[in-house]
C-alpha cells in the first residue's frame, strides 16, 4: 500500500482494465488483492452515452485516481475494488459459514478493504470452534 494512500494500489498496474466487466458482488469476508478499482458510469443518471444506454465502467489502479475520476463525471458511482479472493468464507445460510478453497473474483466497496487482509490463519481462526463469539466484528475490523 502506498503511504498516501488509504487504501492498497494494483497487484498489477499493467493488467488494469483487462478483467472481465462481470464479477461476483460482494461477499467471502475477507480478500487477497486489489486488481483494480472501477468507476460504473450509467447513463441513466446522467453520463455520457458511450455504448448505446449499456453501463459501463473505467478501471484505476488507485483508489485516489477512481475517486476523483468519478467526482468529476456525471453519472458515475463511487468507485468499488475488484479483489481477488484465493479462499474465502461462505455464508449461505445466517451463521452458517463455509470455508471455501477455490479463487473468485468480486467487486465490493472500497471500505471492505478496511478489513484486514487474509493471512494463513485468518480463516482457520475464524472457523475454530474456539473462536470468540465477536469473531465476525474482528474479521470486519470492528473489534479484536
Amino acid at each position: 500500500m502506498d503511504a498516501s494512500s488509504q487504501y492498497p494500489t494494483a497487484l498489477d498496474s499493467s493488467l488494469v482494465g483487462t478483467y472481465p466487466a462481470s464479477a461476483k458482488a460482494g461477499g467471502g469476508f475477507v480478500w487477497d488483492a486489489v486488481l483494480e478499482y472501477r468507476v460504473w458510469c450509467y447513463p441513466a443518471a446522467g453520463a455520457a452515452d458511450a455504448y448505446e444506454g449499456s453501463d459501463y465502467y473505467y478501471a484505476f489502479a488507485t483508489f485516489e485516481e477512481a475517486e476523483e475520476f468519478s467526482a468529476q463525471t456525471a453519472g458515475a458511482q463511487k468507485p468499488l475494488a475488484l479483489v481477488l479472493q484465493e479462499e474465502y468464507i461462505a455464508e449461505d445460510e445466517p451463521g452458517q459459514y463455509v470455508h471455501v478453497k477455490e479463487r473468485r473474483i468480486a467487486e465490493w466497496p472500497a471500505e471492505f478493504l478496511s478489513r484486514p487482509r487474509r493471512s494463513s490463519s485468518t480463516i482457520p481462526d475464524f472457523m475454530s470452534p474456539s473462536a470468540p463469539a465477536n469473531r465476525l466484528n474482528i474479521l470486519r475490523g470492528l473489534a479484536e
